[in-house]
Formats: structure tokens, C-alpha cells, sequence
């Protein structure tokens, strides 16, 4: 399959701020990570994204010029090895002026491919690595000529050098307690072949459950009757509408969905996917955890740990976008 690049949308009030740039990222965090290192660069209208056609992309990267690539997954060698004639085609037809990805496999491809012809470019690792590179950073960081930047700098050196946190614009700030019952949206993201009971469980035994809840358990189907409105999955759009309308958002410890509930201004009560139970392959959502509870911008927890306490109190808490306050602020001053 060969990419095909989205029809370009003009629009008068888009900056031409930043460099023409190659933004090459999987879809999930990695893409929601690197819409918000865009956002600090300057949005240019010219820039390329290159990613996989999926629901998240289609609606995030809206007005943007895209070429689409088939799925690779991660560690997925043969996949990144088809990608690489399709990066030859990009790079053969246009020039860029640095070229930019947050991962996974397929900036093995992409970076290396742009460097040789002498574009500047740069690997963002994921904010949700605390503790060193991912397979992809320890692969870039062989290829000469290539920026490599963490966003933690306990382990920048060498040449990781630190890149500003996609989080350290957010803060958290109280709000007024929202009125009886609480209208609660229950998101165990839409990983495959993983089940998530015990977040499911825990919140059935604090009693808060009622009519006006939503459901997105994915691949936990459940044999008993799930009180308020059960989904297996959702568009963004509809994952957006559900959690905008919540008093609180339950969710698991995924980088991808915590910045999309961060930029909607919530409060996010995160249950950790653990290995041990069998709801992940690995315990990494921990790390993300930890982040999340040393910055102060969500409760992370174990899943048979939630408890109605913590869902009350997240229900009196919201997210204040430090960043977007500034360009806002920034906008009126040129009105």
C-alpha cells in the first residue's frame, strides 16, 4: 500500500511560524505527544505528518497534510522495513527543514533516511520513559548526526539532551463540587486482548455507579449487567463528548489518553494496568502512574485500590492548560 496524502486544507488564520518539517510518529501517544511538541514549534502549514489512517489521526491531524502508512507495530521489523520505500518517495518529491518523530518503529526508518540527506533531525523520546530509552532510542542513538532528547533530565547525558515536558505546562486547581450522582465515564482504553476487571470491580463496589454512567471496557466484556450506558468502543469524537460531559474520568495509566483528558481540562483518575493480573504485557503504566502523581495532575492507583474517596475528590479537581492560557493571552495582545 502506498501513503496517500490527505487533501490540504488552507486556513487564512494557521501561523506560518515554524520550520516545513517531516512529523513522523505512530498513532496513540506518540502522535498526541507530538501534536504538542508542534504546538511549541509553530504550526506550519507546509509540514508533512506521516502516520498510520485511523480514527485518531484522521480527526487530530484535521487540516493538516498527512500521508498515511500502513500499521506497524512495535518492534515490528519487517513492517518498518516496508515503510522505507514509501520515506524514499517523501523525501524524493519534497524538501523539508528537520524532520521530527516521538516513535515507535517507524522513526528507525524515517530519521536515519532524512539525516543521509542532510535534513536536521530529531528523536523526542516519550515522556513515559522516567527511567532511560525505549527499543526505538537505543536503535537511533547508533545513527550519527541524529538529536536525541528526553523529556527527564535524570537520565539526559551523552547525548540525550533534555527536552521541556509535554506536562509541565498542566497544573490542577479546585472547582466548585459538582451536584448528586456523579456522572462518571469509565474508559479502559482499547488495548486488545487484555481484559481490566479489577478496575471494573473496584468501582462497582463504591456504590457510585448509577444510570448516568458511560462504559468503554474494550475487551472486558462483562457476564453481568453494567448499570448506565455500555460501550465497547468509541469514536474520538464520541470519547471526547463522554468525557467533556463527566463530573469524573475514570481511566487506565496510557500516556495517549491522559494527554487527551489533560487537554480537555480533566482531572483524570488513572488505574494501572499490571502484568501480574494479566491486564498488559509489561508493568509500564507505573511509570506513567508515578508521573502522574509527582506532578499533582491526576490520582494514579492500582485497580483494586480505587475507592470512592478518590472519585469524589477528582470530582473537585480540574486541569489548567498553562500553555494554552499564555497563547491565548498572547492572541488578544495582537487583536
Amino acid at each position: 500500500m502506498n501513503a496517500q496524502d490527505s487533501t490540504k486544507i488552507a486556513t487564512d488564520d494557521t501561523p506560518d511560524t515554524g520550520a516545513k518539517s517531516l512529523m513522523v510518529c505512530s498513532t496513540g501517544g506518540h502522535l498526541t505527544e507530538l501534536l504538542r511538541v508542534e504546538s511549541r514549534m509553530g504550526v506550519n502549514p507546509e509540514s508533512l505528518w506521516v502516520t498510520f489512517d485511523t480514527p485518531q489521526s484522521r480527526m487530530q491531524l484535521a487540516g493538516r497534510r498527512v500521508a498515511y502508512l500502513p500499521y506497524v507495530g512495535p518492534r515490528d521489523l519487517k513492517g518498518t522495513a516496508a515503510s522505507v520505500p514509501v520515506f524514499r518517495r517523501i523525501l524524493a518529491r519534497e524538501r523539508f527543514d528537520a524532520a521530527f518523530s516521538t516513535g515507535a518503529a517507524i522513526a528507525t526508518a524515517a530519521l536515519p533516511m532524512a539525516r543521509m540527506r542532510g535534513i536536521p533531525s530529531t528523536y523526542i523520546e516519550s515522556v513515559c520513559r522516567l527511567a532511560g530509552p525505549s527499543a526505538t532510542g537505543k536503535l537511533l542513538q547508533r545513527v550519527p548526526g541524529i538529536e536525541l532528547r528526553t523529556q527527564h533530565a535524570s537520565w539526559a547525558g551523552g547525548r540525550w539532551q533534555t527536552h521541556p515536558s509535554i506536562l509541565a505546562d498542566f497544573r490542577s486547581e479546585q472547582r466548585p463540587t459538582p451536584l448528586e450522582p456523579l456522572r462518571v465515564f469509565v474508559t479502559l482504553g482499547t488495548i486488545r486482548g487484555y481484559r481490566f476487571d479489577s478496575v471494573i470491580d473496584a468501582f462497582l463496589e463504591t456504590g457510585l455507579a448509577n444510570e448516568h454512567t458511560t462504559w468503554q471496557i474494550g475487551d472486558t466484556p462483562r457476564g453481568d449487567v453494567l448499570p448506565g450506558s455500555v460501550h465497547h468502543y468509541l469514536s474520538p469524537d464520541e470519547f471526547s463528548r463522554c468525557a467533556a460531559e463527566a463530573d469524573v474520568v475514570i481511566t487506565h495509566a496510557g500516556v495517549g489518553t491522559l494527554l487527551e483528558l489533560l487537554n480537555l481540562g480533566i482531572f483524570p483518575v488513572q488505574a494501572v494496568r499490571r502484568a501480574t493480573r494479566g491486564e498488559h504485557v509489561d508493568d509500564h503504566q507505573l511509570e506513567i502512574a508515578d508521573l502522574v502523581n509527582a506532578n499533582g495532575i491526576g490520582i494514579a492507583v492500582e485497580g483494586p485500590q480505587l475507592n470512592e474517596a478518590i472519585v469524589r475528590y477528582a470530582a473537585t479537581r480540574r486541569i489548567i492548560d498553562g500553555q494554552k492560557v499564555a497563547d491565548d493571552r498572547f492572541a488578544r495582545a495582537q487583536s
